[in-house]
């Protein structure tokens, strides 16, 4: 299902996900694309089930967080020459079956980072988790001047000009709203959603995500980016002039 235009892979970030990472990859791999998987120190069979399998297997000694795994994964992208590429957590909870839609929604909006937003089956979310993601999306969207939907969701497309923001100075989890900020603010990309299901009905491992530190240290980090780009009301007024851009098979809004 590859673009005509565009050549994109798979990312898959893993930490210690034996339980599930086969039937991701396998999934990723039905969509006729290349995957990339990055290995962020596991000590379970994660590794050695993925290195039997027909993928860019890549392996840190030690752990770096999701950030580091990403932008490892991102190097490799770009050094295989891929325009895109699309990321999905190892744990299972994203669905391979989205990703067209993803693309859909890529090739629709050209500019755009696109996300797999979590607006289906939203009450499967814990209610802390679901009021943490508020937040972080209210947060997020005033540091990008404009709105968008699920800035926690891990499914993502990022196009070349995101990926060349590969070596930003963030780390974990902070990587991935750094991401959305500076494509925003200095790629001047927009930024499109994809409705897809909340999936927490307890056959993941705990999440790797902490509530209080990976929050407080986006919320440090977003504070930060809002005041050193200017502009503060005029950026605030932009995230709330109108509702996020959501692409599905029906209409676009």
């Amino acid at each position: 299902m590859s673009s005509p235009t565009v050549r994109w892979c798979v990312l898959i970030p893993c930490l210690n996900e034996e339980a599930a990472i086969q039937g991701v990859v396998n999934s990723a791999l039905a969509l006729g694309v290349p995957v990339i998987v990055v290995d962020d120190g596991s000590d379970d069979r994660t590794p050695d089930i993925v290195g039997a399998m027909p993928v860019t297997l890549l392996r840190h000694p030690q752990r770096s967080g999701k950030g580091g795994a990403l932008r490892t994964g991102f190097h490799e992208a770009l050094r295989q020459g891929f325009d895109a590429v699309v990321t999905m957590d190892g744990d299972g909870q994203h669905l391979a079956s989205d990703v067209p839609h993803i693309v859909a929604a890529a090739q629709r909006y050209p500019n755009h980072i696109v996300i797999g937003a979590r607006l289906i089956d939203r009450e499967q979310q814990p209610k802390a988790r679901r009021r943490a993601n508020a937040v972080a999306d209210w947060g997020i969207s005033w540091a990008c001047a404009q709105p968008v939907a699920d800035t926690q969701s891990g499914q993502r497309w990022y196009p070349r000009a995101a990926l060349d923001l590969v070596d930003l100075p963030a780390e974990n989890f902070v990587f991935e709203a750094a991401i959305l900020i500076a494509a925003s603010r200095e790629k001047g990309l927009g930024i499109a959603s994809v409705p897809i299901a909340s999936r927490y009905y307890g056959e993941f491992r705990i999440s790797h995500f902490s509530p209080v530190r990976d929050v407080a240290r986006i919320t440090f980090y977003t504070v930060g980016r809002i005041m050193h780009y200017g502009d503060v009301w005029a950026s605030y007024r932009r995230s709330r002039a109108s509702r996020p851009v959501v692409f599905d098979a029906a209409r676009v809004t």
